[in-house]
């Protein structure tokens, strides 16, 4: 694609009569990257967990933005049920897909489980998208040029693949080690199903982003102690803002010239912050091997089976 390094907001082009969804739009990333679809012409279904936390988001947007096209529907990534629920709801009132922005997460939290019973990071932020990409999937493919965008991290780099303890579940579960693994099974789905839609002939783009380092609230739990809040000034001083960080997001979503399996963060030092860029994730996140047995056990995990795509010849 063309390697602008320049790109921003007000390249956004007229997205009149598409429709996206925005997973985790109640605040941060997912709020800023709402907001841009919706000046932009989309209408936008942004999904949160709370009835309360979706009447303040949309208040906040309508009041800025006017009379734009908004929904907000119910979404808990961490509920399988949840997201049969949303999928039916979706199903009843859309007939396309154009965007699927699978923004939301948790980060670095305490070993818990989500309602059926996987480790709650790899649960969220990748078999919670998975499942809902794949209960998705009739309207995305039947949707020309749509994209699935998901949400990776720098903290990919230092995630692993361990199948036989995918869910930490010899005691060996720490915050960072299940946040990176989280992170990289985000990067292995995004290329195995790039690789399906072009098995499939599904005309289909699945493209990933990262926002380097952005504060939108998600590691304020990590300062909850006294002692620790002063560190919490120190560690996001300087950092952007979200809607800054939300730029790769919206770059993979809507740049014409993003092919798939792109991957976009910021230009500068790190990839920490600046402008969206066409970055490049590490040789772990490219492995067929390990990005085939993910696939297979999060269909396994989730019940959803993405029958329509084929395995890939190797």
């Amino acid at each position: 694609m063309n390697a602008r390094s320049d790109w921003s907001e007000s390249d956004i082009g007229d997205l009149t009569g598409t429709v996206a969804i925005v997973t985790g739009a109640n605040s941060g990333l997912g709020f800023e990257t709402s907001r841009a679809l919706l000046k932009a012409g989309a209408h936008v279904v942004m999904t949160m967990r709370s009835a309360a936390k979706a009447e303040t988001a949309a208040t906040r947007l309508l009041g800025e933005l006017g009379e734009v096209s908004l929904e907000t529907m119910l979404l808990d990534l961490a509920d399988l049920e949840s997201i049969r629920r949303f999928s039916d709801e979706f199903h009843s009132k859309h007939s396309r897909l154009d965007l699927l922005i699978n923004n939301a997460g948790i980060m670095m939290t305490d070993a818990q489980l989500t309602i059926d019973g996987f480790e709650s990071q790899l649960g969220t932020n990748h078999l919670g998208h998975f499942a809902l990409t794949g209960r998705l999937l009739d309207v995305i493919a039947a949707t020309p040029g749509a994209r699935v965008v998901s949400l990776s991290s720098v903290a990919h780099r230092w995630g692993f693949m361990e199948f036989g303890n995918l869910m930490f579940q010899n005691g060996s579960y720490t915050p960072r080690a299940a946040y990176g693994r989280s992170k990289l099974a985000n990067l292995l789905f995004t290329y195995e199903l790039q690789r399906r839609f072009e098995a499939a002939g599904v005309d289909a783009m699945a493209v990933a982003a990262h926002p380097g380092t952005a504060g939108t609230g998600l590691a304020d739990h990590m300062f909850d102690r006294w002692y620790l809040r002063p560190l919490k000034k120190l560690v996001f001083l300087g950092i952007q803002t979200p809607k800054q960080g939300a730029q790769p997001s919206l770059r993979a979503a809507t740049d014409p010239n993003v092919t798939g399996g792109d991957y976009f963060g910021p230009s500068g030092r790190k990839e920490y912050r600046g402008a969206p860029v066409l970055v490049e994730s590490n040789p772990a996140s490219h492995s067929e091997i390990d990005a085939a047995k993910l696939w297979t056990e999060s269909e396994r995990l989730t019940g959803v089976n993405y029958e329509s795509l084929r395995t890939p010849t190797k």
